[in-house]
C-alpha cells in the first residue's frame, strides 16, 4: 500500500519510486505521480519525462491555467517539506526510445530473473546508506540506473559498487547553490504574480480584428493578383498571407488568445490545417519539447537539422534525439554540409515549408498525437482541414488557375520561399545562443538550473521599432514569450521593458539586439561549428594519410 496523499515523503523514497520507472515529479511541493496520465497529456508525453525526478513548478505554471493545475492535483502521492534537488530524468539518460515505464518494467523483469533474488542497491546524492529500505517499509527495490548501464549516458562510479555517502563539503556546495537558484525562483514568482495583477495576462482582442483584417485584405489580394494573372506578384502575396497566418496559430497554440483550451486549440486547428496546411497537433508535440528543453543538443527537436545544419560540435558525436528517438548520424555529407552551413542557411530556410508539410502528415498519419478522449476529433478534424488546403491550393489555385507546369512550379517555389523570414524569426533568437549550462548553472548538467536562467541563458530578442511589430508577430520577443508562453502576443513590448530591470535586479542577463547583429551572430555560430568541423576532418585525414597510427606512434 503507498503513502497517502498528504504523507511527507523524503528524496529517498521519490527517487526509488523514479528508478522503478514511475513519471514522478515535484509540483508545488507536491509529489505527482503521472504514469496513467503519460499517454493522454495534451502536450506529449515527453513533456512529462523531462521533468521526472525534477521540481516542475514553474514549467507547469508558465503553460498551465489555474483550474488545470488544480486538476492534476488528482495525482498526488505525497508531499515534501524541504527544498527539492533535481536529479536527471531517465530519458536524457537513456540511449534508446524506450520511456521511463519501459525501462522500469525492464528493471522489474531482470530483478524477477535474477536468480540470486539479490541486487546492490545503488547510491544517491540523496541519501546516506540504509535510508532507501525504510522509506519503502517492507519493500526494498534497488535503482534501475544499473540496468540502464547499456542505456545510460552519464553513467558514474559511484553507482557501480553501491552506495556510498555524498562528502559533507558536497552537500554544503549543493545547498549553496540551490540556495542561489531558490532566490531567483522565489523572485521571478513574484514577477509573474505582479504581471498578472497589473492585467498583462489580458488579451487585447481589438489587436486581433486588425490582424484578421490585415490577413484578410493580403488573402483578398492575392486572389485579385491571381485573377488578373500576375502570377508571381500573387505568388508573393500568398506567402505573406501564411507569414501572417502563423502568428495567430502560435498564439492559439500557446493559449494565449482566450486563454481557454478548446476555443483557442480551434482556432489553431482551424487555421493551420484548412489555410496554411500545417498540422497544429504536430507542432504543439514538438514545440513544447523546445520550450521545456530549449536548445539541448540532445532534446530540443528545434536545432536538431543534421545533416544540413548544427550549431553546436556536440553534434559531432551523433548524438541520439530523445524527440525523434534515434540516433542523429554525423555522417561524411553532414561533415561536407557542415563547412558550407553559414552560405546554406537562408536558401535551406527557403525550402522550410515542405518541410514543415512532411512532419505534419507523419504525426497525422501515423497517429502520434495524445491518446486523449477529449481530443479524439483534433486528428481527423486535421486531416479534412489539410484535405480543404489542397483543394483550394493544391488543385483550385496551383492546378486551375495556372497556364503551365513551368508556371505551378515556380508559383509554389515563390510563394513557399516568401515565408523564408519566418523561419529566421524561428531559429534566429536561439541559433547563436548556449547549447549547454554555463558555469553559473546549478547542479550537474545545469539540473537545478532555474527556469528563468534557462530561457534568458537560451533565448535572445530582436530590437526593432513597434512599427515593425506586424511583421515579427511576438517572435522578436521570443526570450520574454519563453518566460511567460501564455502572455497575449500584444503584450510582449511592455513586458520586455519589465524584464530587463527585473534581470539586472537577480543578475541574470537579458541580451537583446538588432535585427542585423542577430542575424550577424548566427552567421557567426554557423561558420565556428562549420570551422571546427573542418579542422576536425582536416586531423583525421592527416592522421589517416600519415599512418603514423600503423607506428604506434598515435594515441
Amino acid at each position: 500500500m503507498g503513502p497517502s496523499a498528504t504523507a511527507v515523503l523524503d528524496a529517498p523514497y521519490v527517487e526509488a519510486l523514479v528508478e522503478d520507472g514511475h513519471a514522478v515529479l515535484v509540483y508545488n511541493k507536491s509529489v505527482l505521480k503521472l504514469d496513467s496520465w503519460l499517454k493522454h497529456h495534451p502536450g506529449g508525453d515527453k513533456a512529462i519525462l523531462h521533468f521526472v525526478g525534477r521540481d516542475a513548478t514553474d514549467q507547469i505554471n508558465a503553460f498551465h491555467s489555474e483550474e488545470t493545475k488544480e486538476s492534476m492535483l488528482r495525482y498526488q502521492i505525497g508531499v515534501i517539506n524541504k527544498n527539492w534537488h533535481n536529479f536527471i530524468p531517465p530519458i536524457q539518460r537513456a540511449s534508446d526510445g524506450k520511456n521511463i515505464l519501459e525501462l522500469g518494467r525492464e528493471k522489474k523483469k531482470s530483478e524477477r530473473d535474477d536468480e540470486s533474488g539479490t541486487s546492490s542497491p545503488s547510491s544517491s546524492v540523496f541519501e546516506p546508506s540504509g535510508l532507501r529500505n525504510r522509506a519503502h517499509g517492507t519493500e526494498s527495490p534497488t535503482s534501475s540506473i544499473s540496468s540502464f548501464d547499456n542505456k545510460a549516458k552519464h553513467e558514474t562510479d559511484t553507482r557501480k559498487n553501491g552506495q556510498k555517502e555524498v562528502s559533507h563539503d558536497a552537500e554544503e556546495n549543493i545547498d549553496k547553490t540551490k540556495l542561489e537558484e531558490d532566490e531567483i525562483v522565489s523572485s521571478f514568482r513574484g514577477l509573474v504574480a505582479d504581471l498578472e495583477s497589473r492585467g498583462f495576462y489580458d488579451c487585447n482582442y481589438w489587436a486581433y480584428l486588425t490582424e484578421a483584417i490585415r490577413i484578410s485584405c493580403i488573402g483578398t489580394v492575392m486572389l485579385l493578383l491571381l485573377h488578373f494573372k500576375q502570377y508571381f506578384l500573387s505568388a508573393i502575396a500568398l506567402g505573406t498571407f501564411w507569414h501572417q497566418l502563423v502568428f495567430i496559430a502560435h498564439d492559439a497554440g500557446h493559449l494565449g488568445i482566450t486563454h481557454s483550451y478548446q476555443i483557442d486549440t480551434l482556432i489553431g486547428l482551424a487555421l493551420s490545417s484548412t489555410l496554411g496546411g500545417l498540422s497544429l497537433s504536430w507542432w504543439k508535440k514538438s514545440h513544447n519539447i523546445h520550450h521545456l528543453a530549449t536548445n539541448s543538443p540532445s532534446h530540443d527537436p528545434d536545432i536538431q537539422h543534421l545533416p544540413f545544419m548544427a550549431i553546436s560540435p556536440s553534434f559531432f558525436s551523433s548524438l541520439y534525439s530523445t524527440y525523434y528517438d534515434r540516433i542523429m548520424l554525423y555522417t561524411p555529407f553532414a561533415e561536407r554540409m557542415m563547412g558550407m552551413q553559414q552560405w546554406l542557411y537562408y536558401p535551406l530556410l527557403c525550402l522550410g515549408r515542405f518541410n514543415l508539410y512532411a512532419l505534419s502528415w507523419e504525426h497525422l498519419w501515423l497517429d502520434r498525437g495524445p491518446k486523449n478522449r477529449d481530443m479524439w476529433w483534433h486528428r481527423p478534424f486535421e486531416i479534412v482541414g489539410q484535405l480543404v488546403f489542397w483543394y483550394w491550393f493544391g488543385y483550385r489555385i496551383v492546378y486551375l488557375s495556372l497556364p503551365n507546369a513551368w508556371m505551378r512550379f515556380m508559383f509554389v517555389l515563390i510563394s513557399h520561399a516568401v515565408t523564408m523570414p519566418l523561419h529566421v524569426q524561428f531559429t534566429l533568437s536561439h541559433f547563436a545562443m548556449a547549447t549547454e549550462p554555463g558555469e553559473d548553472a546549478k547542479g550537474e548538467n545545469g539540473k537545478d538550473e532555474s527556469w528563468a536562467r534557462q530561457q534568458l541563458r537560451t533565448t535572445m530578442d530582436v530590437d526593432c521599432p513597434p512599427w515593425m511589430d506586424w511583421f515579427h508577430g511576438g517572435l522578436q520577443f521570443q526570450a520574454i514569450h519563453h518566460l511567460f508562453p501564455r502572455l497575449p502576443r500584444h503584450n510582449l513590448r511592455r513586458t520586455s521593458e519589465v524584464v530587463k530591470v527585473w534581470s539586472k535586479e537577480v543578475g541574470l542577463r537579458y541580451e537583446v539586439y538588432g535585427f542585423v547583429e542577430c542575424n550577424g551572430r548566427v552567421l557567426g555560430r554557423l561558420e565556428e561549428v562549420g570551422r571546427q568541423a573542418r579542422f576536425l576532418r582536416d586531423a583525421h585525414k592527416s592522421v589517416l594519410e600519415s599512418k603514423e597510427w600503423l607506428r604506434g606512434e598515435w594515441e
